[in-house]
C-alpha cells in the first residue's frame, strides 16, 4: 500500500502532476546549459598577471641607496 502522501486523492486536491519530478529534471537541466553556454563571465580576463605598479615602485625604492 502507499503513503496518504502519494494518493490519487492527495494529488487532485494539492495540484500536483504525476510528472512533476520529471518536469523539474528538464528545468533544471535547461537552466545549466543556458547559463554554461551564455555566461558572460571570463576569468582571463580578470586574472592578475604578475606585481603591479605599487609592488615595482616599492622594489625600485628600496633598490636605491
Amino acid at each position: 500500500m502507499r503513503p496518504p502522501s502519494d494518493s490519487d486523492v492527495s494529488r487532485a486536491l494539492l495540484g500536483t502532476p504525476v510528472h512533476a519530478h520529471s518536469l523539474n529534471a528538464a528545468k533544471r537541466r535547461w537552466r545549466w546549459l543556458r547559463t554554461s553556454l551564455f555566461d558572460s563571465y571570463r576569468p582571463e580576463l580578470h586574472y592578475m598577471r604578475g606585481p603591479g605598479q605599487k609592488c615595482r615602485e616599492k622594489a625600485n625604492a628600496s633598490a636605491r641607496p
